[in-house]
């Protein structure tokens, strides 16, 4: 057998997290373990939460930027909706179209209204300044009625009187001829 090959063997002295140490042959110095006998789950029956190199902060923090992902996919999303389609775009600028069009349907509407309004005025006071015209002068229309009165009788007396057209019988139509059977 060769000489100075092996690797030196010691009593070794290994300490867990737990607090409890114990003794072993090994080629290493020393063990600092996280779970031994003592505290394990297996043999202890208890439940305990091992936490291997930040395997549980590893996890949790990765859950975190996972929910911050998911976060900001979700406000995209809402932002997104709250986004016009075309087709909601298009109904939007027809309806507003048509509400134009109704708008100046209603002002066209009421301009006519108002020009017949004035008109009406206008023929009232028409009608009331031609009564008190005839309240201020009834003997005049009298007057210049009594004379177009004889001219009109005047006219009428040299024109001779019509006299009416005789009627025309109505033509006779010839008789139709009736096609002989075969």
């Amino acid at each position: 057998m060769k000489s100075d090959i092996h690797p030196a063997y010691h009593q070794t002295k290994v300490k867990c997290a737990c607090g409890a140490s114990f003794e072993f042959g090994s080629t290493a110095e020393s063990y600092t373990v996280e779970i031994c006998s003592q505290c394990h789950p297996f043999y202890t029956g208890k439940q305990k939460l091992v936490d291997t190199a930040g395997r549980v902060d590893k996890f949790k923090e990765r859950m975190a930027h996972a929910d911050k992902l998911k976060a900001e996919h979700d406000a995209r999303m809402a932002e997104k909706a709250k986004r016009e389609t075309v087709e909601e775009k298009m109904t939007r600028k027809a309806e507003e179209k048509e509400a134009a069009k109704e708008a100046e349907k209603a002002k066209k509407e009421e301009a006519k209204k108002r020009t017949a309004k004035k008109k009406a005025e206008q023929i009232t006071v028409k009608k009331a300044e031609e009564e008190k015209v005839e309240k201020k002068a009834p003997a005049k229309k009298a007057k210049t009625a009594a004379k177009k009165a004889p001219a009109k009788k005047k006219a009428a007396a040299k024109k001779p009187a019509k006299k009416p057209a005789a009627k025309k019988a109505p033509a006779k139509k010839p008789a139709k001829k009736k096609a002989a059977k075969k």
